[in-house]
C-alpha cells in the first residue's frame, strides 16, 4: 500500500465506492511539504460547517489548525500542519452546518490510538521490517481449499495472564513465542485472532469496533502486532483476523453522527441501528461507506500480511429483518427482507480481495441457508471462500449433550449434516461463541462421569476432524477446559497437570497431525467426491462409519465411531478394497486417557460383501471412541 496526497482519481473511486487504498490517502499521513516535516490530515465530513485539528501539539486549541473542505464536491477536508511527529495525539473537531453539534472525533482512519478508556488517535508510522517472504511467497498452497485447514481460534487478552502483574494479559510481542510454540506443538495450521482492531469496550472482545484501522494499544503497537504475525508466519503459520463490518458502537468519538448527521450510518432506524446489540448498522447503500470498508478490510491484507478475514455477523448484514419483529424493518424495494445494498458490498468486498490477494481466504460467519455464500459472483454467489457450518455445529453438540442410552433416538442428528456438507466450501466451528454466557465447556456439556466425559469430548473432536469441512477449536477447547470461558481471565493451564486433560491436547496434537498428513482426510473437503457412507443405520447401537477418499481415490480412509460406552467388538464393517487396513488413530487408546481397547495395530479383510462393498473388515470399536483405520493397498 502506498500513501500520497489525496488526487482526483482517489477522489472519484472514493465517491464511486470501489476505493480500497483509502488508508494510504484519509487520515494522517506523515509528510514532507517543502522541506518542512509534519502531517497531513484529511478527513470525509461533506455535512460540517467547520472541521479543525486539535491536539497535545497545539494544547487541544479547537481554532489553531482549521482544516480546507476541497471544492470537489466530496465533503474532504485537509490541511497541513507542520512540526508534528510520529506518535502525537490528535482528534477533528466538527462542527455540523445543520444543528449547533459540535464533537471530538477520532479519526476514522488512524492508525494507531491512545490506549482505552482514553480516546484520541495517534500519528503513526507503519515502517517495519518483515522477515516473512518464504511464507508469503509459498502461502497460496497453505490457504488452499485442498489443504489442511486447522484453525486455532485465539482472544488474545485472556489466552495467558502475568499473575503476578495484576493478572495483565500478554503483549503482541510477549505472546509470540508462548503462542507459537503452543500453535506449532498442537499441529494448527492458521491462528484466527477475535478482533484485534480498537475497541472502547474491552468486554465487547472486539466486536463493537471504532479504529477500523488501527490496532488495539492494549497489546502494544501496530510494530508490535506487525512483529506477532511476522514470527508466526517464520515459523510457518498462518493468520485469520476477525473483521466486523456489520455494525459499529455508540461511543461519542467514534463513526456515529459523524458530521452532526447520520453519515456511516442510516438515518431510519429501522435500517441503521441494531436492537439485538445496541449499535448502528453501515449505510452499504452509501458510496464512500463501501469505499471506507473495502479499505478497511484491503488494509489488514496490505499491510498486515494477514492470511484471511473472518467477517462477522453476515446474516445480520443480508436480512433487513434480522433481530426485528414485524413493524420494526424496512422491505427491500422489491418488497423482500433481503438487504441488497449489503449484497453488493459482500460481493464488492471478495471480489476486491481475491483480485489483489488470490492467496488468501475470506471466511463468512453465515447463520442461515442463505445460498451459494462460497460460490463465485460470477454465478451469482456472495464470493466467500469458505462459510461457517452453523447447522453442524448446533446439531452435533445437541446430539452429544444426549445421554448415550438415548443417542439412537437422534442419530439423524449427525447424518443430516452430510446432506449439504458440499453445498458450500464448509469450515466445521467450535467456537468462543459455544463456551460463553452459561452454555458452559465442552467437555462441560458431554454427559457422564469423567471418565465418560473424557472419552465424549476426545470423541466429539475425533468426529470433527473425520467429518467433511476445515476445521476451527477456540482455545481452552484441546485440552478440555473446565471453567466457562472469562475474557478477563488466562485459561486454565494449570489443568494440563491432570492425565485427561494432557490425554485430551495430545489427542488433538494426533488429529492435526493425522490431518496434516493424510491426503484423504483434506483434499476433498469441500467435495462430496472425497465421502462416501459405508452404515448409517446401526442406530440400536449407535455407531457409524464411512469412508474419506483423497483426490482419484488413491487413498481411503475408514472412520468408525461408536458413540456409547459399550464396547462393539466383532463389529463387521463393509470396505471397498481388500488387504490390510491400519489403525491409524483410535481415541480410546492409553496415552489419551482411553481404556486402552482396540484393532492391535491392524486389520486384514476378507472378502466378504458387506455394507454393498466387496470386503469386509471385523473391527473392535472402543467404548465412546472414534476410529480411524487407512487401506495399505489391494483390490
Amino acid at each position: 500500500m502506498q500513501s500520497g496526497p489525496l488526487t482526483d482519481h482517489d477522489v472519484y473511486l472514493f465517491k464511486e465506492g470501489t476505493h480500497v487504498k483509502l488508508a494510504g490517502r484519509l487520515g494522517a499521513q506523515l509528510r514532507s511539504a517543502d522541506g518542512i516535516e509534519g502531517v497531513q490530515f484529511a478527513v470525509w465530513a461533506p455535512n460540517a460547517r467547520y472541521v479543525s485539528v486539535c491536539g497535545d501539539f497545539n494544547g487541544w486549541d479547537k481554532g489553531a489548525h482549521p482544516l480546507r473542505v476541497r471544492e470537489d464536491g466530496s465533503g474532504i477536508w485537509e490541511g497541513f500542519v507542520p512540526g508534528i511527529a510520529h506518535g502525537a495525539r490528535y482528534k477533528y473537531h466538527i462542527a455540523s452546518r445543520f444543528n449547533d453539534y459540535r464533537v471530538d472525533k477520532a479519526d476514522p482512519f488512524a492508525f494507531y490510538a491512545e490506549t482505552p478508556p482514553e480516546t484520541a488517535s495517534r500519528v503513526w508510522s507503519l515502517e517495519y521490517s518483515w522477515t516473512d517472504d518464504e511464507w508469503m511467497r509459498s502461502r497460496r498452497a497453505v490457504n488452499a481449499l485442498e489443504s489442511p485447514l486447522s484453525v486455532y481460534e485465539v482472544h488474545l487478552g485472556s489466552w495467558r495472564r502475568v499473575p503476578e502483574e495484576r493478572n495483565r494479559p500478554l503483549t503482541y510481542r510477549e505472546i509470540a513465542q508462548p503462542l507459537t510454540e503452543h500453535v506449532k506443538k498442537l499441529g494448527f495450521t492458521h491462528v484466527e485472532f477475535m478482533p484485534l482492531t480498537e475497541h472502547p469496550f474491552y468486554g465487547s472482545w472486539g466486536y463493537q469496533t471504532t479504529g477500523y484501522f488501527a490496532p488495539t494499544a492494549r497489546y502494544g503497537t501496530p510494530q508490535d502486532l506487525m512483529y506477532l504475525i511476522n514470527y508466526l508466519h517464520v515459523n510457518g503459520i498462518g493468520v485469520i483476523l476477525d473483521w466486523v463490518p456489520s455494525h459499529f458502537p455508540s461511543d461519542e468519538h467514534g463513526l456515529v453522527y459523524f458530521d452532526g448527521t447520520h453519515l456511516y450510518e442510516h438515518a431510519d432506524m429501522r435500517k441503521g441501528f441494531h436492537p439485538d446489540w445496541n449499535s448502528y448498522i453501515f449505510n452499504y447503500g452509501r458510496h464512500e461507506v463501501r469505499s471506507f470498508l473495502l479499505s478497511s478490510a484491503l488494509f489488514w491484507l496490505d499491510r498486515y500480511h494477514v492470511d484471511g478475514i473472518r467477517v462477522d455477523a453476515v446474516a445480520s448484514m443480508l436480512y433487513l429483518d434480522y433481530g426485528r419483529k414485524h413493524g420494526e424493518w424496512i422491505p427491500n424495494e422489491y418488497g423482500g427482507r433481503e438487504n441488497l445494498e449489503a449484497i453488493v458490498f459482500l460481493r464488492n468486498l471478495n471480489e476486491a480481495v481475491y483480485r489483489d490477494h488470490p492467496d488468501v481466504q475470506t471466511m463468512a460467519e453465515e447463520s442461515t441457508s442463505w445460498p451459494m455464500v462460497s460460490r463465485p459472483t460470477y454465478l451469482g454467489g456472495l464470493g466467500f471462500g469458505l462459510k461457517w457450518n452453523m447447522g453442524w455445529m448446533h446439531d452435533t453438540l445437541k446430539y452429544f449433550s444426549n445421554d448415550p442410552m438415548y443417542r439412537k433416538f437422534h442419530q439423524d442428528q449427525l447424518t443430516f449434516s452430510i446432506w449439504y456438507a458440499f453445498s458450500e466450501n464448509f469450515m466445521l466451528p467450535l467456537s468462543h461463541d459455544e463456551v460463553v454466557h452459561g452454555k458452559g465447556t465442552l467437555i462441560g456439556r458431554m454427559p457422564g462421569d469423567e471418565w465418560q466425559q473424557f472419552a465424549n469430548l476426545r470423541l466429539l473432536l475425533g468426529y470433527m476432524w473425520a467429518h467433511p469441512g476445515k476445521k476451527l477449536l477456540f482455545m481452552g477447547g484441546e485440552f478440555g477446559q473446565r471453567r466457562e470461558w472469562q475474557h478477563e481471565e488466562s485459561l486454565e493451564w494449570h489443568v494440563l497437570e491432570f492425565a485427561g486433560h494432557a490425554g485430551a491436547q495430545r489427542w488433538v496434537e494426533d488429529l492435526n497431525a493425522a490431518y496434516r498428513a493424510e491426503p484423504a482426510l483434506h483434499e476433498l473437503d469441500c467435495s462430496a467426491e472425497g465421502f462416501e457412507w459405508i452404515d448409517t443405520d446401526d442406530r440400536e447401537n449407535s455407531t457409524l462409519a464411512f469412508t474419506r477418499k483423497s483426490k482419484h481415490g488413491r487413498e481411503i480412509v475408514l472412520v468408525a465411531c461408536n458413540f456409547t460406552p459399550v464396547p462393539r467388538t466383532n463389529h463387521m464393517l463393509g470396505v471397498p478394497r481388500g488387504g490390510t487396513w491400519r489403525e491409524i488413530l483410535n481415541s480410546d487408546a492409553s496415552l489419551y486417557g482411553g481404556s486402552g481397547v482396540g484393532n492391535f495395530g491392524s486389520i486384514e479383510s476378507a472378502p466378504i460383501a458387506t455394507h454393498g462393498r466387496p470386503h469386509t473388515i471385523t473391527a473392535t470399536l472402543p467404548p465412546l471412541s472414534v476410529v480411524m483405520f487407512k487401506s495399505e493397498g489391494g483390490l
